[in-house]
């Protein structure tokens, strides 16, 4: 397993992530204690969750990811071999169970969430704590469109950014980092940072895979100028990249299967491409989803890649791609269907 630096941190985190969303919901407590005991014993030492989890969110189910990981911890007594990171949702009119659905990222609102979450924990410190989404209206979670609002009141980093400092002073939080940001957001982050001796962000978690290429367009530069490498999430697309959607099927109990109303991955474009991508795979004798894991570890913007699997086999397969390079000539191939569909799925 190869390990990077998180930002300009002393931290070395494994370039696989073990994601976390699922359990809770597709995946019970035995289930995801054997993932992170399988993940563990292969080099993995990066673990993602949230408040929110798991996925989709849900009031009876708020919480359940980070509860399970807590229980890990306990039986286990492996906490000080994990680096984990967690969130803190934003604003939200979906998850009325969060906070009585007034969650912001104000001081009241992150303090409370990182206390909560450290009690599901079972710990006294989250290594990497993270906003979800941004406080202001803006483009994440695949909106088109930019339609600007000029109210201050929504741009709450540098309130946010003093928060963390307590949770930081506390020994709460040990490195804080951004989710679902725009350039202009992880600037700002960068720019208070620097101006009002605030914290300084380590990490920027967005999505990233071959249907989703966006963030190459200015965050990438950010992400090595600054040290604030992306921590990659979908990077399989929600499972299209592997293949097993293709033509129509539906496997049982896959995700886009059971949550139909994912349709962020889905569309003819997407399906183009992908069997584009899925052709290259196969001529270079390389799994698809193994491929597009390692397309995206390679970058150079990217310190961590966060998968997720309901099962073992999966699981397996996704944390073997980090045996896998990619040949100038396969990137050559990648790059041209690249070119003719690019982003089919911002």
């Amino acid at each position: 397993m190869k390990y990077n630096k998180l930002g300009s941190s002393d931290i070395n985190i494994s370039s696989i992530c073990l994601g976390s969303m699922t359990w809770g919901e597709q995946n019970n407590q035995a289930q995801a204690f054997e993932q992170m005991h399988y993940a563990h014993e292969r080099g993995i030492n990066f673990f993602d969750t949230a408040e929110l989890y798991a996925v989709p969110p849900k009031a009876d189910t708020y919480g359940k990811t980070e509860s399970i990981i807590g229980e890990w911890f306990k039986q286990t007594g492996r906490r000080h071999n994990i680096i984990l990171a967690s969130k803190v949702c934003g604003p939200t009119t979906w998850c009325p169970h969060i906070r009585d659905g007034k969650a912001r990222l104000d001081r009241k609102n992150i303090i409370a969430a990182c206390e909560a979450s450290l009690q599901r924990l079972q710990t006294d410190y989250i290594d990497l704590y993270q906003t979800h989404w941004p406080d202001r209206k803006t483009n994440y979670f695949g909106k088109l469109g930019y339609q600007h609002e000029n109210d201050e009141s929504n741009d709450n980093i540098e309130e946010t950014l003093s928060a963390m400092q307590e949770l930081l002073d506390a020994g709460k939080v040990r490195h804080i980092g951004i989710s679902n940001e725009t350039p202009w957001g992880a600037l700002q982050h960068l720019r208070l940072s620097e101006t009002k001796g605030l914290p300084r962000i380590d990490s920027i978690q967005n999505p990233y895979n071959l249907l989703n290429r966006s963030y190459e367009i200015g965050l990438a530069e950010i992400s090595c100028r600054e040290k604030v490498g992306l921590l990659a999430y979908s990077p399989l697309a929600f499972g299209v990249l592997s293949g097993k959607y293709m033509n129509g099927n539906r496997p049982a109990d896959a995700r886009i299967t059971l949550f139909e109303h994912y349709t962020r991955y889905s569309n003819a474009e997407a399906d183009r491409a992908t069997a584009a991508y899925i052709d290259i795979a196969n001529k270079y004798g390389l799994d698809p989803a193994q491929m597009a894991l390692a397309f995206i570890r390679q970058q150079p913007f990217v310190s961590s890649t966060i998968i997720g699997a309901t099962n073992m086999q999966q699981l397996a397969s996704n944390i073997a791609s980090h045996a896998v390079t990619l040949s100038e000539a396969c990137l050559l191939e990648i790059e041209s269907i690249h070119r003719m569909q690019p982003n089919p799925c911002p």
